[in-house]
């Protein structure tokens, strides 16, 4: 498990523009520098208080708050010092799960890790599950799916710079859909890409996210019965952001299934740890709680989230005879840890159990099985 400052090190090429807010302290936090977050109503109060110190007003379903630049790194001092209850926020980003904790190990294609595909099943009614992640690419796992043909696929992206060198989270959307199929094989999936394959994320893009795909459900007619997020952040008052309270608030139909962090802490992980939102951390193969798991009484279930085998893609170089420098993607199994990989799980649980009938109501309830030394 790694420091935040340790990843944000490692991030370094990519990471300019971001503040560390109270390393290793009870307040860490990490924030994009020189925006603040609000929700429609509370601008005109926000932009009043701060005065000169707002640069530019960027409007939309979230409004950002655009600071000065000799302020810019004052961005979470600013937004402590407005009215308290106000739903403007600094502008958090998210981390996948993972990158705390764990990179994939390849699996051989024989032996004790050989992992038989899923089959492929068409429920009847359809058990529709939304997962916002890196990406989701033609796996042979997938194949022979009725809903790739309505949807699609959004392929991962494994070497944004062309350097022959796969990102830390690249595969990761597609392995989280290989969970889901290996014990829910009739459910639809709809992907929705909303995670770099480095891992981040923020406030705004999983809000617009989760918006797009409830339009993109409609306009198919397909409604969503559970969304999977994989990816979060603490936030420096251990409140949910504005704008993911809202997104999700708001959309209240789906079951909403989250990781509940790799931090190793009792902090709140968001958007998990909001109420409406099952909350799972990762258990070991004895069943107790992973030391990498976060832990608390907003945790409302566990499973199975280390050594966990699934489908991904990798890239290798590309084949004699091809341009030299590029890579070929190439299909498999690997067996990776941390709370991304729990969530899947139930959030299988719950597609099986709207399978059968069940109303989402009770199969939130029935799926909140939460670990006694998770809430320790």
């Amino acid at each position: 498990m790694q420091r935040l400052a340790e990843v944000l090190d490692r991030m370094r090429p990519y990471s300019h523009g971001l503040v560390l807010h109270d390393p290793d302290g009870p307040r860490e936090s990490l924030v994009r520098a020189g925006e603040l977050v609000a929700l429609p109503d509370a601008v005109d109060v926000a932009v009043e208080r701060l005065g000169s110190r707002v640069d530019r007003v960027l409007p939309g379903d979230v409004v950002r708050l655009m600071l000065r630049p000799d302020v810019r790194r004052r961005c979470v001092e600013l937004a402590l010092d407005l009215p308290d209850g106000l739903d403007v926020a600094p502008h958090h980003v998210h981390l996948g799960a993972p990158v705390m904790f764990g990179t994939p190990e390849l699996c051989a294609s024989t032996g004790p890790d050989h992992v038989v595909p899923p089959p492929v099943e068409l429920w009847t009614p359809a058990v529709t599950v939304a997962l916002l992640d890196t990406g989701l690419d033609p796996h042979p796992w997938f194949a022979g799916r009725p809903w790739l043909s309505d949807w699609g696929l959004s392929p991962e992206v494994l070497d944004a710079e062309c350097v022959r060198d796969r990102h830390r989270q690249a595969g990761h959307g597609t392995f989280v859909a290989g969970v889901l199929l290996r014990h829910a094989p009739g459910v639809t999936i709809r992907h929705h890409r909303s995670l770099s394959s480095l891992g981040v994320t923020d406030d705004l893009t999983v809000a617009a996210a989760l918006r797009d795909v409830r339009r993109q459900a409609v306009a198919h007619g397909s409604p969503i019965d559970v969304v999977v997020l994989t990816a979060g952040c603490q936030t420096v008052d251990d409140r949910c952001p504005p704008v993911l309270r809202r997104a999700i608030e708001g959309w209240p139909d789906p079951v909403v299934v989250a990781s509940a962090g790799n931090n190793g802490g009792t902090r709140p992980f968001w958007p998990a740890a909001l109420p409406s939102v099952i909350a799972v951390a990762a258990t070991g193969p004895d069943g107790s709680l992973a030391a990498f798991s976060n832990r608390g009484d907003w945790v409302d279930a566990v499973a199975p989230g280390v050594g966990v085998v699934s489908s991904y893609v990798r890239i290798e170089p590309g084949a004699d005879g091809v341009a030299p420098g590029t890579t070929t993607r190439v299909y498999g199994t690997a067996r990776w840890s941390g709370t991304s990989f729990a969530a899947p799980r139930i959030a299988a649980d719950v597609a099986r159990l709207r399978h059968d009938g069940v109303s989402a109501v009770d199969a939130r309830a029935l799926v909140r099985r939460p670990l006694v030394r998770a809430n320790t």
